[in-house]
């Protein structure tokens, strides 16, 4: 049966067509990356309330062209149709010029980013930094004493969290049938329990965790965990839930039209590290505003100082030892943002299957792209739209 027409028989999830067990699996993620709510509990992110404008330049994009995973030419429209792609906005110089969606999608429906969520907790993090509200050089154990005996614990610091440099031992493996990932899925509720391990829930999974041996600060190690620990972080430095935080400190000043939200497990806590779900022109917004040295609609809502942080520094040795050396060969990480090249600008937020927020300051265009990719990390597609963006910024420029 065709794909399309199994998706459109989905009006909610409680027809158990989608359900825990498959939701992130291709076709259902196709409804499900649209639905979150319809099948996790949630914590809302309020909106401005009065929203940043948008303005409108229609550029023709069709014919930009660049090479698919096979070598061969492949147009804008081809490619996204190609990689699953949900939506796309792309603007320029602060205008949108180009807007496209699929499988159900619309302008005003949120969508599951993934782990584009870190670097939201990262550019929120220097916000509350600049408020005195956060020390990122503090150990971890000031903010949230009951870490002591975890990784978590001891050495480890607030930084060490915003640039995945802990000492962890954890394997990322995101198609894994049991073992890490597997155990914390089910800390968050985003997974079905298993009736031989006794129920969890996040923040007692994260006092578990253990260090492997190497010293905090020295290499990369992509870890999901170490972002919602951050959160935690900033829920006891703010006194407040991490929704509320996101909302205050940056949703809402930022200018953003519609609600998100987080997915949050059995006792509330929120899956920082990606759970948030938000409308892509809201994204694009995001990327403006990171592109505009942290400023929306006038607005100095980032601090431009962090945004340098995030641009200039980082630690290329620790990248080189790490995990993504393959996806990135000559990037860097800094608060949970990745620069894709260091001898070049473009920086961007990363998520698993298809998620991107592109930003490329010199050509002065910001690439907001959501996707349904039926394998969660699928590296030729991701160097695929690597070429697609620098093609589409380009043009923009009046480079190509």
């Amino acid at each position: 049966m065709n794909s399309r027409r199994i998706m459109a028989a989905f009006p909610s999830a409680a027809d158990d067509q989608v359900t825990l067990a498959n939701w992130r699996q291709h076709p259902f993620s196709e409804w499900a990356f649209r639905n979150v709510r319809e099948l996790l509990p949630t914590a809302n992110i309020a909106r401005a309330s009065t929203p940043a404008p948008l303005c409108f330049a229609p550029r023709h994009l069709d014919d930009v062209s660049f090479a698919d995973p096979r070598g061969e030419t492949v147009g804008v429209g081809a490619a996204l149709r190609a990689s699953h792609t949900d939506g796309i906005v792309v603007s320029h110089r602060g205008q949108i010029a180009f807007e496209w969606y699929a499988h159900g999608l619309t302008p005003d429906t949120p969508h599951l980013i993934f782990s584009v969520s870190k670097s939201v907790a990262g550019t929120l993090g220097g916000i509350l930094a600049d408020h005195g509200k956060l020390d990122p050089d503090a150990p971890v154990t000031r903010y949230i004493p009951e870490m002591e005996g975890s990784v978590y614990g001891g050495s480890c610091t607030v930084r060490h969290l915003l640039d995945m440099s802990v000492g962890i031992r954890f394997d990322e493996d995101y198609m894994a049938r049991d073992g890490d990932v597997m155990n914390y899925r089910r800390s968050t509720g985003w997974e079905l329990p298993d009736p031989a391990i006794p129920p969890s829930n996040l923040r007692d999974y994260l006092r578990t965790l253990r260090p492997n041996g190497a010293p905090h600060g020295e290499t990369f190690h992509y870890v999901s965990t170490n972002t919602d620990v951050l959160g935690w972080v900033y829920e006891r430095a703010c006194r407040t839930s991490y929704a509320k935080i996101l909302s205050h400190y940056l949703w809402q000043p930022m200018g953003a039209e519609h609600d998100a939200y987080i997915t949050v497990d059995s006792r509330g806590a929120a899956r920082v590290a990606g759970g948030i779900c938000a409308t892509l022109r809201d994204l694009a917004r995001f990327g403006e505003m990171m592109r505009n040295h942290g400023i929306s609609n006038g607005r100095q809502v980032v601090p431009t100082w962090w945004v340098d942080d995030i641009r200039q520094n980082g630690n290329a040795e620790a990248w080189s030892r790490g995990d993504l050396t393959k996806v990135f060969p000559n990037g860097n990480y800094r608060n949970k943002w990745y620069t894709l090249d260091r001898h070049e600008a473009p920086f961007a937020a990363v998520g698993i299957h298809g998620q991107w927020v592109y930003i490329d300051p010199a050509n002065e265009t910001v690439i907001a792209r959501v996707s349904s990719q039926p394998l969660p990390m699928d590296l030729d597609l991701d160097h695929m739209w690597m070429r697609g963006y620098r093609a589409i910024a380009a043009r923009l420029a009046g480079k190509a």
